[in-house]
């Protein structure tokens, strides 16, 4: 029986109520087991909170990339070479004939220590990507490896990260766009920059407010949307799939690539004048 498919939607309202849940489980287990972490460090070192957003992941590279992609998730499997360290531990990667097809950082900021939380998470994702894209440049991810570098960071709905911050800098300006702004449009800045630079093919961000009851949870941009990281990796993997079948590959006795390509029969309007 194949499992049951459900909106994108309701499907990522699941996420965020089990992100919220499997916080507040691990903290607990902490407790009983006699360990306390400070401030709500507890809620996130155990690893598991960003499972359910990571499945959705998955799930799009298992429908749209070439058949026999393989999809890493354990962390002795998802360690990638660096080329200013030795190696960098992702999230999700996606390998296919011996070349990176997709590599994702998720990660999250939740109060109370907002200020501290969110300049270290922009360190990691502007860090982790120039030595991502310098490693790529020196062929380390496969011949003629082009993967797609995805982020994903949930921000805690919350006064913290709400309510504007003051950017201090004694000797030059700031940029005005970080003028009073919270913590949640600091990390929508990034994101949109990071994309711009072309450092991530996409990144994302979510805020939602600390509740494992309704899934509530919001998008501040369309461009920086979850819906759109896993749109944009779709097309990505799907582009990965259809080079396959052209480069012959994929043989037409495979089912899953019968389908005819887009390119496939007169599909063009002629050029001719």
């Amino acid at each position: 029986m194949s499992p049951t498919r459900i909106s994108f939607d309701a499907r990522l309202r699941q996420a965020v109520r089990a992100f919220w849940v499997g916080p507040t489980s691990a903290a607990e287990e902490q407790r009983v087991g006699g360990k306390t972490d400070q401030g709500n460090r507890g809620m996130v070192t155990s690893g598991k909170t960003m499972d359910s957003f990571r499945n959705m992941i998955i799930d799009v590279i298992k429908r749209t990339g070439p058949k026999g992609v393989i999809v890493h998730r354990d962390k002795s499997l998802v360690v990638l070479p660096g080329f200013f360290r030795p190696t960098k531990q992702w999230d999700v990667l996606a390998v296919h004939n011996g070349r990176l097809l997709a590599a994702l950082e998720l990660k999250s900021l939740c109060g109370p220590s907002f200020g501290n939380n969110a300049n270290n998470r922009c360190e990691e994702a502007l860090g982790s990507a120039c030595d991502f894209r310098k490693a790529q440049s020196e062929g380390l991810f496969g011949p003629g490896a082009a993967p797609f570098l995805g982020y994903f960071i949930l921000v805690e709905d919350a006064d913290g990260s709400r309510q504007p911050v003051a950017s201090k800098s004694p000797h030059f300006a700031t940029d005005p766009c970080f003028k009073s702004a919270s913590y949640q449009r600091r990390m929508t800045v990034m994101c949109e920059r990071m994309m711009q630079q072309q450092l991530y093919a996409c990144a994302s961000v979510l805020t939602a407010p600390n509740s494992s009851e309704t899934g509530e949870h919001a998008h501040l941009s369309a461009h920086t949307s979850f819906r759109n990281l896993l749109t944009r990796l779709a097309a990505h993997l799907t582009s990965e799939a259809e080079a396959e079948r052209f480069n012959g590959m994929l043989g037409e006795a495979q089912a899953a690539y019968g389908t005819k390509s887009v390119l496939d029969g007169e599909c063009f309007e002629s050029g001719e004048v």
